[in-house]
């Protein structure tokens, strides 16, 4: 699914950078460009992140 229509970014690439270790929004938008333009992907973007330190956490 694509989170960031600004740049073409994927679900699968905002995944990519979390788990190459950006924790934030901002880390993510360095990362990839989700997020550099108009932000409306900010929001998804966070979930993304959310979602992976919520599997970190039950993984122990």
């Amino acid at each position: 699914m694509y989170v960031c229509l600004c740049h073409g970014i994927t679900s699968h690439t905002v995944a990519d950078a979390v788990s190459c270790g950006a924790t934030t929004s901002r880390e993510v938008a360095t990362a990839c460009g989700a997020g550099l333009d108009c932000g409306r992907c900010k929001r998804t973007v966070r979930a993304i992140i959310a979602e992976a330190a919520a599997q970190r956490a039950c993984a122990g």
